[in-house]
C-alpha cells in the first residue's frame, strides 16, 4: 500500500529491478536448466548463503525467487521516487563475521556504516531542569553520565550488566553454528568412546561445550536469560524506568509478548550478540540499504557459477514414489530436477503449501500446524523532506544531523508499562494508541539513499494484530488510521514531522505475509519462544532441522536453528548438511 504526496521529489537512483538485471548477466540463461545438484526455493538471505557456500564447494546450484528481486525481507526498493528503502529488515549486526569473510561480501560491494550512539530515548515531558533524553552507545563514560540523570545506582550497575551480557552472548554465539543433529548424535551414542568420537568430528559441538564450560558460576545467569521474563531480569539490575524500558525493547522485537512474559530474556540476548567490523554488539547501516547485503551474497554465488532466477515461483516440491524429493515444479509447469532441495520458505509454506498432501507423517503434520507465527509488527517506510527535529535535543541548525539521528530512536518507551499496555491492546485486536516505535534514519549515515536534504525514516512498530477486532480487515482505511496514530505520536516528540512527509508505505502483518512470504507476518519464520528454539525449531517432532521427514529435502531459512534475523547461520548449516546428504566430505 503506497501513499505519495503530489509534489514528491525525484532523484536518480538505482532500484531493486536494476539489481535483478545485474544478476542476469551472471546466469546468462533465459530459464533454468532441467537438472542441478541443488535447487533452493526462495532467494532470501539464508538461501543465498546456502547457494554461495555450495557453489564454492563445486555443487551446481539454482536459486528460484518469486519476486522480481532476490533478498527476501532484506531488500532495497524504491517505494517513493528518489528514496531507497530497506523495505522490511532495516539494520545489520547479526550476520556472522565468518560468513562475511568466507563469501567475500566486501569484495562484492558490501560497505557498512557503524552507528554511534546506538540508542536514543527522548522524553515527552519532564520536570523543569530534569533529564530530557537517554542516549546510549559504546562510550562507557557517556553511558554512565546519561544514566546518572535518572539513577546513580543504575549508572554503576550498567557497566557490570553490559559485561555479563557480553559474556553470555559469546556463549550463545558459539551455539549458533551447532547443528542440533550433532548434539543428538552425541547423546544417542551407545558408548563413551562413540561420544568422544562424535565430539571430535564436530567442531561446533566442541566449541559450544568449551564456551559453556567457560561460564563457570555464571551458568545460572545464562539459564535465567533463556527462560525468564526480560522485565524481571532488568528490574533486578536497574531501578530507572527509561533505562529498563529502552533495554526491554530488544526483548520483544518481532515477538508477540510483553517484557514480563517468559522467553523475552532470550530474545533480548539474541539481539545483542552481533558483531560488525570487529566491534562486539555493534549495529550498522549497509550502504545502499539492506538489499546491498543480499546483492553481495547473490553476486558472490553467481561469480562462482550459481544460477539465480527472479520472477520464478515454485508451486510444488516434486517427490518420487518413495517419497524422496527429486526437484521442484515452477508455476509455469517447468520441472527442475535436483539431487537435493533446500527450502528458504517458512516451515508452513514448505510442508503445507509446497509438498504433495499425504506425504508427511501425521504427527509431524500436526506439529507443523501448531507452529506459532503470531506477529506484532507493522513496518512503516516514510520519505521526509527534512531531518526530524526532537524537542528533547533540538537541531542546532536547519538540516543539521545530530548524533542521535543515526541511532535507534525509541518512542513511547519512557516506561515499561507503555510497552505492556500496547501489547494488551493488540491482544484484544485493537490498534494501540501508543505503539512501541523504533525509528531509524539510515540516510543520517548513508547519503546514497535519499535526495540531498531529504531522509528515509523507517518505523518498526508494535503491537499490531494480524486480525483486527470485530472482523475488521487491514484495508486502506485501517492502515491510514494506524499510520496517523503513529505519526501523531512522533509529532509529540518531534513537532513538524507530519508536515515533512513526502510519501509512505504501511506494511501490516498480512502485507508482510503476502509480499515476502512471511507466514503470519512473522519476521523470524516463527516465534522465538523457548518452545520453538534449538531442538524444537521448527518442531520437536521428526528429524532435527535442517533435516526433514522427506529425504533430500532440507530447510535453510530462519524457521530452523538458530532462528531469525539477518544472520546467515541457518543457510550455512543447511549447506553443510546438504554436502553430507550428497555424500561429500568437503568442509565449508
Amino acid at each position: 500500500m503506497k501513499y505519495l504526496r503530489s509534489d514528491v521529489l525525484s532523484a536518480a537512483c538505482r532500484c531493486s529491478h536494476d539489481f535483478a538485471r545485474h544478476l542476469s548477466c551472471y546466469t546468462r540463461l533465459a530459464e533454468p536448466k532441467g537438472k542441478y545438484d541443488a535447487v533452493i526455493v526462495g532467494g532470501g538471505h539464508n538461501g543465498l548463503v546456502s547457494a554461495a557456500y555450495l557453489q564454492r564447494a563445486g555443487i551446481n546450484v539454482c536459486v528460484l525467487e518469486k519476486r522480481p528481486v532476490v533478498g527476501g525481507a532484506a531488500v532495497t526498493e524504491e517505494i517513493v521516487p528518489g528514496f531507497k528503502f530497506s523495505r522490511a529488515s532495516y539494520v545489520l549486526s547479526l550476520l556472522q563475521p565468518h560468513i562475511i569473510a568466507d563469501l567475500e561480501l566486501k569484495k562484492y560491494g558490501l560497505k557498512v556504516y557503524i552507528r554511534e550512539p546506538t540508542s536514543y530515548t527522548p522524553m515527552r515531558s519532564c520536570k523543569s531542569g530534569g533529564p530530557k533524553s537517554l542516549t546510549l552507545g559504546r562510550n562507557e563514560h557517556l553511558n554512565a553520565s546519561q544514566i546518572a540523570q535518572f539513577s546513580q545506582k543504575d549508572a554503576q550497575a550498567y557497566f557490570h550488566y553490559e559485561a555479563q551480557l557480553g559474556r553470555l552472548a559469546n556463549v550463545i554465539n558459539k551455539m549458533l553454528d551447532l547443528p542440533p543433529s550433532d548434539l543428538l548424535t552425541f547423546f544417542e551414542a551407545p558408548s563413551v568412546w562413540r561420544r568422544i568420537t562424535s565430539a571430535a568430528q564436530s567442531r561446533p559441538l566442541r566449541e559450544a561445550a568449551q564456551s559453556l564450560l567457560s561460564l563457570g558460576p555464571e551458568l545460572p545467569a545464562l539459564y535465567e536469560f533463556l527462560t525468564a521474563p526480560a522485565a524481571r531480569i532488568l528490574s533486578r539490575w536497574f531501578e530507572s524506568e527509561p533505562l529498563k524500558a529502552t533495554l526491554a525493547t530488544d526483548s520483544v522485537i518481532g515477538f508477540m509478548a510483553s517484557p514480563d512474559m517468559a522467553g523475552t530474556g532470550y530474545v533480548l540476548l539474541h539481539h545483542v550478540m552481533g558483531e560488525l567490523e570487529g566491534i562486539k554488539g555493534a549495529w550498522g547501516y549497509p550502504e545502499g540499504g539492506m538489499g546491498a547485503v543480499t546483492q553481495a551474497m547473490a553476486a558472490s554465488a553467481c561469480a562462482h557459477g550459481a544460477h539465480i532466477f527472479t520472477d520464478t515461483e515454485v508451486s510444488q516440491i516434486e517427490c518420487n514414489s518413495s517419497g524422496q524429493a527429486i526437484g521442484v515444479v515452477t508455476s509455469d509447469g517447468h520441472l527442475i530436477k535436483a539431487d537435493v532441495v533446500l527450502s528458504n520458505a517458512t516451515p508452513k509454506v514448505t510442508f503445507v503449501d509446497l509438498l504433495p498432501s499425504g506425504l508427511l507423517p501425521e504427527t509431524f503434520q500436526t506439529a507443523v500446524q501448531g507452529i506459532d507465527y503470531t506477529s506484532p509488527v507493522t513496518k512503516i517506510n516514510v520519505a521526509v523532506d527534512r531531518i526530524p527535529n526532537f524537542m528533547a535535543d533540538p537541531c542546532t541548525s536547519e538540516h543539521c544531523i545530530m548524533p542521535h539521528h543515526q541511532s535507534t530512536i525509541h518512542l513511547n518507551c519512557e516506561e515499561t508499562g507503555l510497552i505492556t499496555d500496547a501489547y494488551k491492546e493488540a491482544q484484544r485486536g485493537c490498534i494501540s494508541n501508543r505503539p512501541m516505535i523504533e525509528m531509524v534514519i539510515p540516510s543520517s549515515r548513508d547519503p546514497t539513499i535519499a535526495p540531498p536534504g531529504c531522509h528515509v525514516c523507517l518505523l518498526f512498530t508494535q503491537y499490531t494484530p494480524y486480525h483486527l477486532a470485530g472482523g475488521k480487515a487491514w484495508d486502506d482505511e485501517a492502515k491510514e488510521q494506524y499510520a496517523n496514530k503513529v505519526f501523531d505520536n512522533i509529532e509529540e516528540y518531534a513537532p513538524g514531522f507530519k508536515s515533512s512527509i513526502i510519501g509512505k508505505e504501511v506494511l501490516t502483518p498480512p502485507d508482510l505475509e503476502r509480499i515476502f512470504g512471511l507466514t503470519g507476518g512473522n519476521i523470524f519464520h516463527g516465534a522465538m519462544s523457548p518452545d520453538q528454539l534449538f531442538l524444537c525449531r521448527p518442531t520437536s517432532v521428526g528429524p532435527t532441522a535442517p533435516l526433514t521427514p522427506v529425504p533430500r529435502l532440507l530447510l535453510c531459512g530462519s524457521g530452523m536453528h538458530p532462528g531469525g534475523g539477518v544472520m546467515g547461520t541457518p543457510g550455512h548449516i543447511a549447506a553443510r548438511i546438504a554436502l553430507k546428504t550428497l555424500g561429500l566430505a568437503r568442509k565449508i
